[in-house]
């Protein structure tokens, strides 16, 4: 009997120890199901997130492929223009020294026309003097002459005298004949003269008038030069103005561009952050994801 109660006692303790033992092996599997359903929704979550996540590294891949287009896009229209504004230079440069030379010719032009003008005012007045000695001297010729006639006349008319009044003595008369004869003579030698000193004038009177229309010519080409010139000049200046007017309009373009290429790789710096970012999160949760699963 004894052993009775004792088995039965004993069979109790044990009912009631496998009952605590099933009580907590319930609340541990109800501690372990919630457990794996706060798994799988963490895991659901955890999925989604990722899902996302890849749809903005997606995205963000995308939008730094495109803003390094737009960057090389950028560089390319900086260089075309880098390289138009440096011709647009060399080219201004270039019209400087053009310009510059045509001014400095048209200073030589005017300097030689002005000189030229000098010397042309310089002939002119000495072919003025000449003429005026000119007809100075043929106005004493003319007279000259006139005596040399005069005494021409008179010395032959004597000789005539001389000849016919025989009654005079030979000695007397052969020298009266000699003394008109050298009297004529000088008279003829001074004409003669005067006559050879008009012509030397006359001479250097055309010479001086042809230097004065080769000169006058010489002026006028030289003036027609320095108008060409200055309309070089001009034309220089004008080509420099715009030259320099659409340097600095490209200059601006460039500046503009260079700003926005700035513009672009910094947004293109900002966009590889972010991808780094993201794949970076990416990996985490992948990561996480296969600890959970």
């Amino acid at each position: 009997l004894d052993a009775e109660i004792r088995s039965r006692n004993e069979a109790l303790r044990l009912k009631k120890k496998m009952e605590g033992d099933l009580n907590e092996m319930e609340i541990q599997l109800s501690h372990a199901n919630r457990q794996a359903a706060e798994a799988q929704k963490n895991l659901r979550n955890a999925q989604a997130v990722l899902k996302d996540t890849q749809i903005h590294l997606d995205d963000a891949l995308r939008a730094q492929e495109d803003l390094k287009e737009q960057v090389a896009m950028v560089e390319r229209r900086a260089n075309l223009l880098q390289a138009e504004v440096e011709e647009l230079r060399a080219a201004l440069e270039q019209t400087e020294r053009s310009r510059k030379v045509a001014e400095q010719e048209l200073l030589d032009a005017s300097e030689r026309v002005q000189l030229l003008h000098t010397q042309n005012t310089s002939l002119i007045n000495t072919k003025k003097k000449l003429e005026t000695d000119i007809s100075q001297i043929q106005s004493e010729m003319e007279d000259t002459i006139q005596e040399a006639r005069n005494a021409e006349e008179k010395a032959k008319k004597a000789i005539t005298d001389v000849t016919i009044t025989r009654a005079a003595p030979k000695m007397g008369f052969s020298s009266q004949v000699r003394e008109l004869e050298a009297e004529v003579d000088a008279e003829q030698k001074r004409s003669a003269e005067a006559v050879k000193g008009v012509r030397k004038y006359e001479r250097r009177v055309k010479e001086l008038t042809y230097q004065s229309e080769e000169d006058r010519k010489n002026v006028l080409r030289l003036q027609d030069l320095v108008d060409k010139l200055q309309m070089k000049v001009k034309s220089y200046k004008r080509q420099a103005e715009e030259a320099e007017e659409l340097s600095n309009v490209n200059l601006s373009k460039f500046r503009k561009i260079q700003h926005e290429l700035e513009e672009a790789e910094e947004r293109a710096d900002i966009a590889e952050s972010q991808v780094n970012k993201l794949r970076a999160k990416s990996r985490e949760i992948h990561k996480k994801v296969a600890e959970e699963e």
